[in-house]
């Protein structure tokens, strides 16, 4: 493969095969969310970072369903998909990997569920390994319970063992420092010493860890490298998997603090990694902002609001409600206990209040749907007012019909437009109307039967109900 301006070639192998049965899932390992996106979404997206040549992507359980959710990501380069068959351990996961890796220099090996793995991380990793020129080089990290792992034994960046638990004296059990599934191999060196690689063991498997003491027992530099994971070790069962995303979820939201956003709470403040908030935005406690969403500058979300996939301009605030695939325009208010669902627009300065439900509509300029009312397949024109208890009318059993109400018009409360319709500019319609033919602009829309007063009825059915009890005694 060629090289650029001397740089050593890389390729990144992802071992994705893993069954996860501690999990008791039908969704792969791998798949398995962590702070809203699967964990070998947040492996690939490292990996990609450092630029390697090749990714390859080794699966095997759950392959079809791997291989779709990969592709759908759009990672650079486009991986390559190895399938391991028969699994028979990391070992041999890296080893079926040989052919798609091609003639690089080293290969970085990474677990798929390895989460907390970031850029930085591979970037450190890679320069300890080529600045030690070490055949092969490896993540450690310190634990707080490193029962059932081997310690790390190392002078500096130097290994020179990792010594299982059964076999290790009290002052070698003492070390909390244990080996991660990241790796670094010239390599030469790793499709050497695979081959070599036993399966006298428990499981029958030929493990990637044994490696390392196949390298050193041939003379050959390995390094250790290590990483404050804050005590983390992968994700091998569901409660490792929401250890990880809580230790995700602060490294996000430390890093939107330290960009100039105020979060109240970050301890109960959920953010995707992919989320955006512009400087001085305050958020507030069970605020979930999630997906590829955009919040501006100088907003109030929360608390307690759901914002997916969607747009929030600058100053807008968001309370005590679900957003989902919406653009909220500059200084738009939503909430409290408010839904607006996909395909809603909200301009500047429009209203979106309390307990309304807003769907594929757009609300104009400085309009207000301030409380009580179902506006959907609508578009409200700029300064409309609507009244509470408000409802578009836009579904006939067959199809969804849209509405149309004009700049400046004014519903009046209780009032049902069954579309389709068009309520025109400047127009009123008279409050608990049922509006089914269009109301031009500027005039007045009632629909109601004329008020019957029946005086005296009060007392006579107080008697009349008194009757029957006594009767029926």
């Amino acid at each position: 493969m060629p090289k650029t301006n001397g740089a050593r070639s890389l390729a990144a192998v992802i071992l994705a095969a893993g069954q996860g049965k501690r999990l008791r899932s039908k969704l792969p390992k791998v798949l398995h969310p962590v702070c809203g996106r699967p964990s070998l979404w947040h492996v690939l997206r490292a990996a990609a970072a450092i630029r390697p040549e090749r990714i390859v992507v080794v699966v095997g359980v759950g392959k079809e369903a791997v291989g779709e959710a990969v592709r759908s990501w759009g990672i650079r380069p486009e991986p390559l998909f190895v399938d391991q068959g028969r699994p028979l351990g990391t070992g041999h996961a890296a080893l079926v990997a040989e052919d798609a890796v091609g003639g690089v220099d080293d290969v970085l090996v990474l677990a798929g569920d390895d989460p907390l793995i970031g850029p930085d991380d591979l970037r450190q990793l890679l320069r300890v390994h080529r600045r030690t020129r070490a055949a092969g080089s490896v993540i450690v990290t310190e634990v707080a319970d490193p029962r059932g792992y081997g310690r790390v034994v190392r002078d500096g960046y130097r290994l020179t063992g990792v010594v299982e638990e059964r076999e290790a004296a009290p002052e070698v059990r003492a070390i909390r420092e244990i080996s991660t599934c990241a790796y670094a191999f010239r390599r030469a060196d790793l499709y050497g010493a695979l081959p070599l690689v036993g399966r006298d063991n428990v499981q029958g498997e030929h493990y990637l860890p044994d490696v390392l003491p196949i390298l050193l027992e041939k003379g050959e530099r390995v390094s250790a490298v290590p990483i404050d994971f804050g005590g983390w070790a992968g994700v091998n069962s569901r409660a490792t998997a929401a250890e990880a995303g809580r230790l995700l979820r602060a490294r996000i939201n430390a890093r939107h603090l330290a960009n100039g956003v105020t979060i109240v709470d970050p301890e109960r403040t959920y953010v995707d990694p992919e989320v955006r908030i512009g400087r001085d935005t305050v958020v507030h406690p069970m605020t979930f902002l999630e997906g590829a969403t955009r919040i501006g500058a100088g907003c109030e979300i929360g608390p307690a609001a759901r914002i997916a996939d969607s747009t929030i301009g600058d100053g807008a605030e968001v309370s005590f409600s679900v957003v989902r695939g919406a653009r909220i325009g500059k200084g738009v208010t939503v909430g409290p206990f408010s839904h607006v669902r996909p395909g809603t627009v909200a301009a500047e300065g429009a209203k979106i209040g309390a307990f309304v439900e807003v769907k594929q509509a757009r609300i104009g300029r400085g309009a207000k749907v301030p409380h009580l009312a179902y506006v959907g397949d609508a578009e409200v024109g700029a300064g409309a007012n609507i009244g509470a208890g408000t409802v578009t009318v836009n579904y006939d059993g067959y199809r969804k019909h849209r509405t149309v109400i004009g700049e400046d018009a004014r519903v009046g409360s209780d009032t049902m437009l069954v579309a389709p319709v068009r309520v025109g500019r400047g127009a009123v319609t008279g409050a608990g109307s049922v509006i089914t033919r269009d109301v031009p602009a500027g005039a007045l829309a009632v629909e109601r039967t004329e008020q019957r007063v029946v005086k005296g009825y009060r007392r006579r059915k107080d008697a009349e109900q008194a009757g029957r009890t006594s009767e029926g005694e």
